[in-house]
């Protein structure tokens, strides 16, 4: 009988003691559930960063393209404008006898070249610049 006491008190000990209110609970808790909440909050901000930062690469490189596109227009401008001043130069050799007006038109070719070989220039400096950007 004494062994069959001792062993009922064992066990109510048992159960008294390992039991844990709802105040411990939430003392233990609360301080990880803060934790968590401002982890979450900074990559909620980090999120946002990290998506800004793709837009502006997005943009980044359609204006790359863009740039690209510009300056393949102005080169073949420039080459435009160099066939026509080797065109007006080889008549202006075949032509011999109205050499001015051969001339003339050379030189009107000849700055239509550079004409465009500025603008391809711009072109490509603008294009360096917002690479830089």
């Amino acid at each position: 009988m004494k062994k069959l006491v001792l062993v009922i008190s064992s066990i109510a000990l048992l159960f008294a003691a390992g039991c844990a209110t709802k105040g411990y609970v939430k003392t233990q808790v609360d301080p990880v559930s803060d934790r968590i909440g401002r982890t979450e909050d900074r990559l909620k901000a980090v999120e946002g960063k990290l998506d800004q930062a793709l837009k502006d690469a997005e943009a980044a490189k359609a204006q790359a393209q863009a740039d690209r596109a510009a300056i393949a227009e102005a080169k073949a401008m420039a080459n435009k404008a160099q066939d026509t001043a080797n065109k007006a130069e080889a008549d202006a050799v075949r032509v011999g006898g109205d050499v001015s007006k051969a001339e003339a038109a050379a030189k009107k070719a000849e700055e239509a070249a550079r004409e465009a070989e500025k603008a391809a220039a711009r072109t490509e400096k603008m294009f360096h610049l917002q690479q830089k950007k």
